[in-house]
């Protein structure tokens, strides 16, 4: 099973992440942006959106990084990461449309303008990290989890760009509460880090 990936890339390592704490094996096939090798044939054959990650299993081929996680954790992960009960699949699905959302829009896009000089509304950016960001800390000042009442893909899909949100210039450290369950998530058997993103010390 390959994974098409980038490695500053949080959408990316939202899979990785998954996989390490599942102990689910990836073959990592790293794409070049600075060589464009993300606007080659050979992706867009596999997503014509240009994008990574894309999951290759046998003949599937997924690309978005919350579709590729409900599909690693459905398929390989088991109930303890995708619950099997309908509601506690809805807890967890609406965390991976603020991952898709909000997040996209608020501390990752902050981050793309800091880091990598994007074309983005900065200010814009950060009124919004700074309103999602309060949301998840009154979230999390009654849940030691985002969903189910334990760890699951809800917190692959927002943990990276929430712990990455000082690459774009955004302060977390009001929101206690989102420091306390960074600490959790970092504390998870098997967890992994990325460039922005440190072990537990």
């Amino acid at each position: 099973m390959k994974l098409y990936d980038l490695a500053v890339s949080g959408n990316c390592y939202k899979v990785r992440l998954f996989a390490a704490l599942a102990q689910i094996e990836l073959e990592l096939v790293a794409v070049d942006f600075s060589r464009n090798e993300h606007k080659s044939e050979a992706i867009f054959s596999l997503n014509p959106w240009g994008q990574v990650p894309i999951l290759q299993d046998d003949a599937l081929v997924l690309r978005d990084a919350q579709a590729i996680l409900v599909y690693l954790a459905g398929r390989y992960g088991g109930e303890a990461w995708w619950p099997g009960e309908a509601h506690l699949q809805g807890q967890v699905m609406q965390w991976l449309s603020v991952a898709a959302n909000e997040i996209q829009h608020g501390p990752s896009a902050a981050r793309l303008i800091k880091k990598f000089g994007a074309n983005l509304d900065a200010p814009l950016a950060l009124r919004r990290s700074e309103h999602i960001l309060g949301l998840i800390d009154e979230h999390l000042a009654t849940h030691q989890w985002l969903a189910a009442g334990r760890p699951t893909i809800a917190e692959c899909a927002v943990f990276p760009y929430v712990a990455l949100a000082w690459e774009g210039d955004v302060d977390i450290s009001p929101y206690q509460n989102i420091a306390a369950w960074i600490a959790r998530i970092k504390a998870l058997p098997g967890f992994i880090a990325m460039p922005g993103v440190e072990l537990a010390s």
